[in-house]
């Protein structure tokens, strides 16, 4: 009997100990389940009191929790957002039928119309073409004696130095005009969109013609030719000038005699420029902006407009 107070005492003291272990893990899941809150720029929150009255949070449900948080979370701008390919018309020259479609890309034919933008490239590529050979004479460039006309006082009239003074005729010019270059920058990323912009105002409004073969002129048809195909397709100046965009011929093509052969698109370069009241004929690598926005209508080979789009795709990321 003595030996069995101890054993006892331990038997209690254990099964105490038992209860407080399952009241702790009773706890612990119980703050697992409740939201955990911590500091945060705004506000203070307490973490839920661990007292072992409190009730569990219920979790809902795994598909609910994916479809809540997945309408909760916000939608990035560029995801959804699909731009489907544009569908161009290829045509046949010179009958000018529809052959065929081809597509291109949103972003090389279907941009919004930035005339900021186009305004940059219209003005960037106004500066490179001034000339900038403006030039006066300044005093010392002029030729002539450097003596004093008259004493500086006593005579009553302006103080006057040489002959090459900007005050008499034949002097030299002060603060005129020098050579110098009216070049201004301009990124060719943003001048590259500029050009897909332009083509995009065309195309939205249906004067992006897109030829399936070349544009060229056989020899029975010159200038009176031209005359009568701008007429019967309204494409003459009562209409708006038409702009013929061809892509660049072979060059190093000689005859026997050493003489360079003249290509059929240069015939109708040559022919355009006598029919320049109905428009213009260019190769695709003289064209810029201000062409593409200045004529009625844009008539381009499917090779030079490739080339153009394959050049001017610099700002593109994707």
């Amino acid at each position: 009997m003595a030996h069995a107070a101890p054993a006892t005492q331990n038997l209690v003291a254990f099964s105490r100990s038992f209860r407080r272990l399952q009241v702790s893990e009773a706890l612990q899941n119980t703050q697992c389940l409740a939201p955990r809150l911590t500091r945060s720029y705004a506000t203070h929150t307490k973490l839920p009191g661990a007292s072992p009255t409190n009730e569990a949070v219920a979790l809902p449900s795994t598909s609910r929790t994916t479809k809540s948080a997945a309408a909760s979370k916000p939608e990035p701008p560029s995801a959804g957002k699909f731009h489907p390919p544009v569908l161009t018309t290829l045509y046949s020259w010179p009958s000018m039928e529809p052959t065929s479609y081809k597509s291109y890309r949103y972003h090389h034919l279907n941009l919004p119309i930035r005339k900021d933008i186009l305004h940059r490239a219209v003005v960037f590529e106004g500066d490179a073409t001034r000339q900038g050979t403006a030039s006066t004479k300044h005093r010392t460039q002029v030729h002539g004696s450097a003596r004093k006309l008259r004493p500086q006082k006593g005579t009553g009239r302006a103080r006057l130095s040489d002959k090459k003074s900007p005050m008499l005729r034949g002097g030299g010019v002060a603060h005129g005009p020098h050579p110098r270059d009216f070049a201004t920058d301009l990124p060719s990323k943003v001048y590259d969109l500029a050009y897909r912009t332009a083509l995009s105002y065309r195309y939205k409004k249906g004067e992006l013609i897109v030829l399936r073969n070349e544009v060229k002129l056989d020899s029975n048809q010159g200038p009176r030719w031209l005359h009568n195909f701008f007429e019967s397709h309204g494409w003459g100046k009562g209409n708006g000038r038409t702009l013929l965009v061809a892509q660049a011929p072979a060059s190093g093509r000689f005859d026997k005699n050493g003489n360079e052969l003249l290509d059929t698109k240069d015939h109708l370069i040559e022919a355009m420029e006598q029919v320049g009241e109905h428009g213009e004929a260019q190769y695709v690598h003289d064209v810029d902006v201000k062409d593409l926005l200045a004529f009625g209508r844009i008539v381009i080979e499917g090779k030079a407009l490739d080339q153009i789009l394959r050049e001017r795709s610099k700002d593109m990321t994707i």
